[in-house]
């Protein structure tokens, strides 16, 4: 594996965390939206992650110089949250139904922060891989002159 390819795995984890952390804030935001344009409580959302071959721009310029089938990883799907949501008895609320019950989402804020502390520690992993690239290459072209 050279070491232009450890770049591009490396790229490819940092924007899949990035997208998994985007859903994650997400859900922390929409955790008490009981109306949205679909009608009906806000549904959370997760992300699933699988490997996948690198086609980034990046990895097509340093194709001559890369093995062939470099793998990374991507989001494959966002999924939505399929459980009936969340009723709570409170009549005086603009968006409750005939019997005085809202409709909440299933956003457990604590267990957001966790899965968002998860997703900022693999782009930091990701971050400290490319450093630790990019320091071989400099010092490979320091051994070059």
């Amino acid at each position: 594996m050279s070491l232009f390819q450890l770049l591009s795995v490396s790229a490819s984890g940092m924007a899949a965390q990035r997208e998994r952390a985007q859903v994650h804030v997400e859900n922390l935001a929409n955790s008490e939206t009981t109306r949205t344009a679909d009608g009906g409580a806000y549904r959370r959302k997760d992300v699933v992650l699988a490997s996948e071959a690198q086609g980034s721009p990046f990895s097509a310029v340093f194709q001559t110089q890369m093995q062939a089938g470099s793998m990374g990883v991507g989001v494959s799907e966002v999924l939505e949250d399929t459980r009936p949501p969340d009723m709570r008895f409170q009549p005086g609320h603009p968006d409750a139904d005939a019997s005085g019950y809202v409709a909440y989402p299933h956003v457990n804020p604590a267990e957001e922060m966790v899965d968002l502390m998860s997703a900022t520690r693999g782009f930091s992993a990701n971050v400290a891989a490319m450093s630790a690239v990019k320091d071989m290459v400099a010092k490979s072209i320091d051994l070059m002159r």
